[in-house]
């Protein structure tokens, strides 16, 4: 199996994800935007793609953010769609799934930052892909917006302050708003380069403080989504019957810190 990833930013780790990965002995690749990478010519060598968060928003322009096209990265998204890949994205990478797809991402009701229940809602319930998550999870969130709806996308999560958590758009194309892949690295890098989200915490519902998100146990809810990704895996490897391959490639994701806030912690394996 070939999982490559898109990373939007040094500090927007793929944490669990890349720990299930490397797990799996699956091949791993990068595209790191932040450093001038530029996305693969074709979706040929990509069985799993895998579209993280960062700071932007699918609105973001060239001018805004120099190495962030928007428009590209949804082209590419939809090739690797219409390719019949599995894409999942996270956070902004679910807004882009949204776009790519023709729905335009939204504003939340609700700033979300820190770790606050979801509740699945009956399609979730009604998917053995999602059987294990219960009735109600406590997961990782860090946003402002959440992914469009196209026509036959499915929600399968919610929360209190987020009414699309996670987004089934076909069987194999989901969009997760929240943040399952936190670890304690993970939301360290975060707090260190989110000063301005944080400051004013105490104004808003759901947003917890440094302390308490530096508190919380991410543990099970890595676990659920590891489950999840297995079960995809192997739909979709069942779909190629049994072509894709597991191969190990040594590199690992390792934000580079660009100001004065780096830390020599490896933000992925922390489970």
């Amino acid at each position: 199996m070939r999982v490559h990833f898109i990373i939007h930013d040094y500090f927007e780790a793929p944490g669990a994800y890349e720990y299930w990965a490397r797990k799996n002995k699956f091949n791993v690749t990068f595209t790191r935007l932040y450093e001038g990478d530029k996305l693969p010519d074709s979706v040929s060598g990509i069985d799993f793609l895998i579209v993280m968060g960062g700071p932007q928003s699918p609105a973001t322009t060239t001018a805004e953010c120099s190495y962030f096209d928007s428009k590209k990265e949804q082209a590419f998204i939809a090739n690797a769609i219409a390719a019949n890949k599995a894409v999942i994205g996270v956070c902004l990478g679910a807004q882009l799934i949204g776009e790519a797809l023709g729905a335009p991402y939204e504003q939340s009701p609700d700033k979300e930052i820190g770790k606050f229940t979801m509740h699945i809602t009956n399609a979730g319930k009604r998917s053995q892909l999602f059987s294990n998550f219960g009735d109600s999870l406590g997961v990782g969130h860090w946003h402002n917006d959440m992914p469009g709806l196209t026509e036959n996308a499915q929600i399968i999560a919610f929360s209190a302050g987020c009414p699309r958590q996670i987004v089934a758009y076909s069987n194999q194309v989901f969009g997760f708003q929240c943040h399952m892949e936190f670890t304690r690295d993970v939301v360290e890098y975060l707090i260190l380069n989110s000063e301005d989200d944080l400051k004013s915490a105490s104004t808003f519902r759901f947003v917890d403080t440094p302390s308490a998100i530096r508190r919380h146990s991410y543990s099970e809810m890595n676990e659920k989504l590891i489950e999840f990704l297995d079960k995809l895996a192997q739909g979709y490897t069942v779909s190629r019957s049994g072509k894709t391959e597991k191969t190990e490639e040594k590199k690992v994701h390792r934000p580079m810190a660009k100001t004065k806030k780096r830390r020599s912690i490896h933000p992925v394996t922390g489970l």
